[in-house]
């Protein structure tokens, strides 16, 4: 099963007549809903949070579509928005007395998109389900803004430019942030063997 299932329904009560992008805002939520609910999954690795805020991205958008100006990519747009979800979520965490360990185990199905194919052997892939463990828990240990950045280009596959659209940081402050994350999760990666 993909972690996405299905995007939720929900009915907001648009007028028909709107040409915008924002228009069918349904067909919005079915078509970037799984981008969002990833990208949500891999920085909360938390299914039911993931979902949560998924929705409230969704929602917030929703409220804020008169405001949308079309300088950036609807994508982009809602990307914003998930990335702001994302930090202020673990900004409120911090504040909390504890801390609630990761539950999301990098096994059966809910990790079975991270792992190769079922044509690899039992060996290859306690190989690559070791590695992924080993990249997870590296990027347990980044800062909000490289696990944020190295999540987008390499999880949402997000170009440089659209990283910096995203995140409202410049372009060399993403390569700068992408790089130690990549360098901090391979020298984690690398001990962990």
């Amino acid at each position: 099963m993909e972690p996405t299932a299905t995007a939720p329904v929900i009915a907001f009560g648009m007028p028909q007549d709107r040409t915008s992008e924002l228009a069918d805002f349904e067909a919005l939520l079915q078509l970037h809903w799984t981008r969002i609910f990833r990208f949500m999954l891999a920085s909360v690795r938390d299914y039911d949070v993931a979902q949560t805020l998924a929705q409230d991205c969704f929602f917030r958008a929703y409220r804020a579509r008169d405001q949308y100006r079309g300088e950036a990519s609807l994508q982009n747009w809602l990307m914003q928005i998930a990335v702001n979800l994302v930090r202020d979520h673990a900004r409120n965490r911090r504040l909390q007395f504890w801390r609630r360990a990761s539950t999301i185990p990098v096994e059966g199905e809910e990790g079975a998109q991270w792992l190769p194919a079922a044509a690899a052997n039992p060996e290859q892939r306690l190989l690559a389900k070791e590695r992924v463990s080993a990249v997870w828990d590296a990027l347990s240990h980044l800062s909000d803004r490289q696990r944020t950045v190295f999540l987008l280009r390499f999880v949402e596959e997000m170009k440089l430019l659209e990283i910096a659209a995203v995140t409202g940081l410049k372009e060399n402050a993403v390569k700068i942030h992408l790089y130690r994350a990549v360098h901090a999760v391979r020298a984690h990666v690398g001990r962990s063997k």
